[in-house]
């Protein structure tokens, strides 16, 4: 029996986002959007279900007058997206 996918990452976007973060220490709002394409809203919609998982930690603040959020993988992100490539190479038969 296979298993099953994650299906808070298998989203595209979702598994977009992951993907970035686990290759950099850190990625900023403004970074992720230009690389994902996705709109400011749904970015930030699915910024906060990974953040809700304990997948990605957030921080917030202000630089003068504008918001900037940064964003990292937590270990437990870190580990269920490994677990999520392991079991997609179950269905590629790697």
């Amino acid at each position: 029996m296979l298993p099953e996918l994650n299906p808070l990452i298998h989203s595209q976007l979702r598994l977009s986002i992951m993907t970035l973060l686990a290759v950099v220490a850190e990625a900023d709002f403004s970074y992720l959007r230009e690389r994902t394409q996705a709109t400011a809203g749904n970015l930030s919609v699915q910024l906060d279900k990974l953040s809700r998982a304990g997948y990605i930690q957030l921080t917030k603040e202000f630089v003068g007058k504008k918001s900037h959020t940064t964003c990292r993988l937590t270990d437990e992100g870190r580990r269920a997206l490994e677990e999520y490539v392991a079991a997609l190479k179950c269905y590629l038969n790697l």
